[in-house]
């Protein structure tokens, strides 16, 4: 786990230092910064695997140099297939095995690799710059390409300096609490989409982006529940195991969720430990609190556990420090109490298994039983539904007349499901969803309104926010995080089984509940879920009261393009009055004011 940087802007060494200093969290135990021809290399590296310096970075070989930035958790296979192809090595890491693929198969070695990875490759001999991005987005790759000159990073950061903000990236934040790729804060500056590669043709100046993975149209299997169960099983058992290569030590993220308690199960009956480490968030307001359960599952598992309470007062701590790394507005709450985490988890590991990636391809989200009461609602005829969203609905629902008369307006199923990802009350002006066209694509891959929305969730949901989250609040403070859930392998399996084999009559993640039979009793893992979520909502109105008043002002509302400031005033007034619940609304327009401030785009009046 690092941050990588290359660049063709003329820079003096000190200049680029400054740059990587500013994220230097991801990789504090080496910086290295080389001049390669015209252009510049650099690496931050957080040593997991061989931590000799010998696996410093930029790395090179013959006629090529890498920055990269992730793992490749099959390396020992290919590294394999690599010495009977004549090759030897002198590092014991991935880096090396990565350099030589590209040495031995060129681009067509990306179908080799399972990891999270972004990496850059110089070629001095075609003078060319392949990068790639992992198949599911978990690592990030950000570039800024303006007349052939270009900067890639890890992060955003670095590459600010002196960009143009992106009104459209605003308008699409607003609406999602992220911006979704190819979009990015400032203009001219991308991410590079998951499963993509992006070549550089440093003496023509141009650049093309190549698709190399991405979900397909679904064949269901034919097969038994029995067969899918023990297929699952099996890989998520290799999955789990190729990701406990480690040269540090390491433990596992253990909600009160399945998944976790899934991954955490596997995990150890694989170590060599005698106790893995667990480690949980609890909240004192027992509505969200899931550490009980957390708890009862490291005492059937007979794991070395970790319990963090997280108070109003710990989220005012970290709220610097979630603007500090995630450097685009992000307004994903759970991110506090995941930086929280992964606070207390560096004390005691560098490396974690989390569970991440399990709800979106067993259907384990509230997603899924909205879509399944929308699929009763469209049963009546739209003209009524029009004539109740006038009268009936909004009587009976008044807290939630917009969003329920939005609700009873729309025309299909996948309207609907697409108004999930983007809410049915906006704080815009004028919307324009022209971005989302990308991703509807992704609900044509199947027949069936579960599994388009399940793709969704992976392409626009997975990408853009849940692995953003666990990037960063893990990176800030140096720690690993490892998803078996996000192996490629385990989504094309989940998508080709029958959709009752996933979900059940309303039961969400029935494959994956019957395999947790087999190491935790099921009265124990099935109480209600309770999501990682923050109580957000009463610590607007009392313990961040203050706060949110000196920074939400007039002169900040006015600056926001495209808000409707008249509509999000009265939405901040009936929040702070108990009238209503727009803590999700206020809390993105905060942080957005939040990022402004620290990257310099607010203006005092």
């Amino acid at each position: 786990m690092c941050g990588i940087y290359i660049s063709n802007i003329a820079k003096e060494k000190r200049e680029v230092e400054r740059q990587l200093n500013s994220i230097k969290f991801r990789g504090p135990d080496y910086t290295g910064i080389e001049k390669k021809n015209n252009l510049t290399l650099g690496h931050l590296r957080l040593a997991i695997i061989d931590l000799d310096e010998r696996s410093h970075q930029p790395m090179h070989y013959k006629n090529l140099s890498i920055v990269f930035n992730g793992e490749i958790y099959n390396y020992l296979d290919v590294k394999e297939e690599l010495c009977a192809e004549g090759y030897s090595f002198d590092t014991e890491g991935d880096t090396e095995v990565l350099l030589k693929a590209y040495d031995r198969w060129g681009k067509k070695m990306i179908s080799k690799l399972n990891g999270m990875f972004a990496f850059a490759i110089y070629d001095v001999e075609k003078n060319e710059v392949f990068c790639s991005r992992d198949r599911l987005g978990v690592k990030p790759f950000y570039y800024y390409w303006k007349d052939g000159f270009f900067e890639i990073c890890s992060q955003l950061r670095p590459i600010s300096k002196g960009k143009i903000i992106n009104k459209k990236a605003v308008s699409a934040y607003l609406d999602c609490c992220y911006i979704p790729s190819p979009l990015t804060i400032f203009e001219d500056v991308y991410k590079l989409k998951p499963g993509h590669n992006l070549i550089i043709d440093l003496k023509n100046r141009t650049k093309k982006e190549e698709k190399y993975w991405s979900l397909k149209k679904v064949k269901v299997k034919d097969i038994t529940y029995k067969q899918a169960k023990e297929r699952v099983h099996d890989l998520l058992k290799d999955a789990v195991k190729i990701r406990l290569q480690s040269d540090v030590p390491f433990g596992s993220f253990l909600s009160g969720g399945i998944d976790s308690a899934l991954v955490t199960s596997l995990a150890s009956k694989e170590s060599f430990v005698n106790k893995i480490k667990t480690f949980s968030v609890g909240f004192e307001d027992p509505k969200y609190d899931e550490s009980k359960v957390a708890k009862q599952y490291s005492n059937i598992l007979g794991t070395d556990h970790t319990e963090i309470t997280c108070k109003p007062k710990d989220i005012l701590k970290m709220l610097p420090k979630l603007v500090e790394t995630y450097d685009e507005p992000f307004a994903d709450s759970s991110a506090l109490p995941s930086l929280l985490l992964n606070k207390v988890t560096k004390t005691n590991v560098t490396m974690a298994l989390s569970g991440d990636g399990g709800d979106e391809s067993f259907l384990g989200y509230n997603n899924f039983d909205w879509v399944t009461k929308f699929k009763k609602l469209v049963k009546i005829p739209y003209f009524l539904r029009y004539i109740f969203s006038f009268f009936i609905f909004p009587l009976i629902f008044k807290h939630r007349a917009e969003p329920i008369k939005r609700i009873l307006r729309t025309k299909s199923t996948k309207n609907f499901i697409e108004g999930i990802f983007l809410g049915y009350n906006s704080l815009l002006l004028n919307r324009d969803l022209g971005w989302m066209s990308h991703y509807n694509d992704f609900m044509n891959l199947s027949d069936n309104d579960y599994q388009k929305t399940a793709d969704l969730n992976i392409k626009l949901w997975l990408e853009n926010d849940s692995n953003v989250k666990v990037d960063r609040a893990s990176m800030a403070f140096s720690v690993e995080i490892r998803s078996p859930f996000l192996d490629y392998r385990i989504i094309e399996l989940a998508r080709a089984l029958p959709i009752e084999f996933r979900y059940e009559k309303g039961k969400k993640k029935k494959i994956l509940r019957d395999i947790l039979k087999e190491y935790i009793p099921e009265e124990v893992f099935n109480q209600p879920k309770k999501g990682f979520s923050v109580p957000i909502a009463e610590w607007i109105r009392v313990e961040l009261k203050e706060e949110f008043d000196s920074i939400l002002t007039d002169n900040f509302l006015k600056q926001v393009p495209n808000l409707n400031v008249e509509k999000f005033k009265k939405m901040y007034t009936d929040h702070m009055l108990n009238k209503r619940d727009y803590s999700s609304y206020i809390w993105r327009v905060y942080v957005l004011a939040k990022w402004y401030i620290e990257f310099g785009y607010y203006k005092q009046v």
